[in-house]
């Protein structure tokens, strides 16, 4: 697949290799467990959410930070695959491409270790080296996983250049008001927005109060990840999504696969309000497939999973 010259959302984000264990529980500490799967695979918050944008349908380049050893050059390569424009993505002669050690239980709860590795060393000269592509895009799309200045660099390129910026703000800490206040959509899950408001989220009402916090804060938007559903909360009004019931296998990728559908919609000044439903049900039919990427959805097959649902299927 070939990749867009001039793409409608950059990506800027972690790249890691996955490596995977299933198991039926979750083990505690000093407890060893055997597990019934293995998988090695892309992964990385960043390159889940290329990935998932570009099976939606949109024009996708990725700016990312990898090492300089083989694992690095396959995740390239799959990113290549699904027509990620791969272009800005720097090498690193003296760190490693970041890896995470992923375990997922048989109710899809997961616990991850990372090493970020080269993803921790993206510099404001990496982001720079992407400023036309930055301004020349419709949404920015930005993850915790590489260094807060490379954030607000490129945030500050977006906003000067009237290009909508998006925040997952994993994984979670604490952000100052400078680059809140550049963000026109934030997209925390329940931990995140407890970590940037001090307010926990536990059901629809506690998600508004820190969907209106961050709104305080400075942020233009926020959709908070609820345990019972997402909800989106604007100076326009509120809006609630409960999840839809699936067949759970592994929830490793689901926030990622929100994340990319928001930035779709916006990329298509589609309404937040009225395409919720749609984001939703992509993060949904991410749980359905062990791994973060292999079963990230194409829009169709989100289309069809949300009519049936719509209509009572």
């Amino acid at each position: 697949m070939a990749a867009p010259d001039r793409p409608s959302i950059v990506v800027l984000g972690g790249a890691n290799t996955d490596y995977l264990i299933r198991g039926p529980e979750l083990p505690v500490p000093g407890q060893t467990l055997e597990g019934d799967m293995f998988l090695s695979s892309a992964g990385g918050k960043g390159a889940n959410q290329a990935v998932a944008a570009a099976r939606l349908g949109a024009e996708v380049a990725f700016l990312a930070r990898l090492g300089s050893e083989d694992r690095a050059d396959e995740l390239l390569a799959q990113l290549r695959v699904e027509g990620v424009n791969t272009r800005h993505v720097a090498r690193d002669a003296k760190q490693p491409t970041g890896a995470a050690l992923v375990m997922v239980d048989g109710r899809g709860r997961k616990q991850i270790f990372a090493a970020p590795g080269a993803n921790l060393h993206m510099s404001g000269l990496d982001v720079q080296s992407a400023g036309r592509a930055i301004a020349e895009a419709r949404v920015l799309s930005c993850a915790l996983e590489v260094p807060t200045e490379a954030i607000e660099r490129a945030a500050r390129l977006a906003r000067n250049a009237g290009v909508k910026v998006l925040l997952d703000p994993a994984p979670a800490h604490r952000l100052g008001k400078e680059l809140l206040s550049m963000i026109d959509l934030i997209k925390p899950n329940a931990h995140e927005a407890e970590a940037l408001t001090g307010l926990p989220v536990e059901d629809r009402d506690s998600a508004g109060a820190a969907g209106r916090r961050l709104l305080e804060m400075g942020v233009g938007a926020a959709v908070v990840s609820a345990p019972s559903g997402v909800l989106l909360v604007s100076d326009e009004g509120e809006e609630w999504v409960p999840h839809f019931a699936v067949d759970v296998v592994d929830k490793t990728g689901a926030g990622d696969a929100l994340a990319a559908a928001l930035a779709v919609i916006l990329s298509q000044d589609g309404s937040l309000f009225e395409e919720l439903p749609f984001a939703v049900a992509v993060s949904a039919l991410a749980t359905t497939g062990f791994g973060a990427q292999a079963a990230l959805p194409a829009r169709r097959t989100a289309e069809e999973f949300l009519r049936s649902h719509s209509s009572g299927g």
